[in-house]
């Protein structure tokens, strides 16, 4: 893959770039979109498990532990990376991990999960604008109306609850910031990952991540309690949705680019109204079922192959 012996005649890595397959989604493509909505969908269910027990800041350091761990078995994770790209996976670390799976819990605190939930699928949006920053030129327009539909999609699915919630301008700004920094770090995968492979990319993201929560970590041992469910909750949260997921969700922003492959965010509110249905009860209303078909539609239309 990469011989760090030879990393000064490596030309440099530019901010961003196209994915390596401008056609439609397909098989693949889909395959991988659904596996990280039902990953990550269900994570919130595993959080909700931890938080009986455990402080946020001990969640965070688990599942990144965790994931870290997990991806360190694989053979191809430790293969090397240009000593000079390092600096830029630790901060894909930074602004894809570290900071944001801590912000999330912290906003959490003055602001309502449904609505952390509604901003959250602004993603896809603060990815193409990042995209067209760095690439400087507009989303298409087919791709930017998929990106409309699909984030009003996600405000009717997430409206019964956000309408009657409690927020503050704290919590929100908190949210936004964790958004924008996804964006970011979606944009600056896709070149890792295409010159590298994800593993060897993620393990060292996540071990940079996993230095710079480890302190709140152990600072939030103070405020929780033992709990073998919550324990047992975060090998899912770790193992799948901090290390299988992102390894998929940078296959797939390889593949597909940034924009494209951010649409995966628009299909995690889907599952975790499976598993609302499935597992608690909970009815569905009409409104999320309209926003269902915004989702679906708004994919679609982004997932449409990029004409130059």
């Amino acid at each position: 893959m990469s011989d760090p012996l030879h990393s000064a005649t490596r030309p440099r890595l530019p901010p961003t770039s196209a994915g390596t397959r401008s056609d439609a989604f397909g098989p693949t493509e889909w395959g991988l979109l659904a596996a990280i909505a039902v990953i990550w969908g269900s994570s919130f269910l595993f959080m909700a498990i931890g938080l009986e027990a455990f402080d946020p800041a001990v969640i965070t350091w688990a599942r990144i532990a965790l994931g870290a761990l997990a991806l360190a078995f694989v053979p191809r994770a430790r293969r090397p990376v240009d000593r000079g790209d390092l600096p830029r996976v630790a901060l894909l670390g930074v602004v894809w991990m570290a900071v944001p799976l801590t912000l999330f819990p912290i906003a959490q605190q003055w602001i309502d999960s449904s609505v952390a939930g509604m901003l959250n699928g602004a993603m896809p949006l603060a990815t193409a604008v990042v995209a067209a920053i760095l690439l400087r030129r507009l989303p298409r327009v087919q791709q930017a109306t998929g990106l409309s539909i699909g984030f009003l999609g996600i405000v009717a699915i997430s409206w019964p609850n956000v309408r009657d919630a409690d927020t503050t301008a704290l919590g929100t700004v908190l949210v936004l910031v964790a958004i924008v920094m996804y964006g970011i770090a979606a944009n600056v995968t896709v070149p890792l990952q295409q010159r590298y492979g994800s593993l060897p990319v993620l393990l060292r993201a996540q071990l940079a991540a996993l230095v710079l929560v480890t302190p709140f970590g152990v600072y939030g041992l103070a405020n929780s309690t033992w709990s073998a469910p919550a324990a047992a909750a975060m090998v899912p949260l770790g193992v799948l949705g901090t290390g299988l997921a992102f390894v998929l969700m940078s296959v797939l922003v390889g593949r597909a680019g940034a924009t494209r492959g951010a649409v995966a965010i628009y299909f995690t509110p889907l599952v975790a109204i499976v598993l609302g249905v499935v597992a608690r009860g909970e009815r569905i209303e009409a409104i999320a079922l309209l926003g269902s078909a915004l989702v679906v539609s708004g994919a679609w239309l982004t997932s449409r192959r990029e004409r130059p």
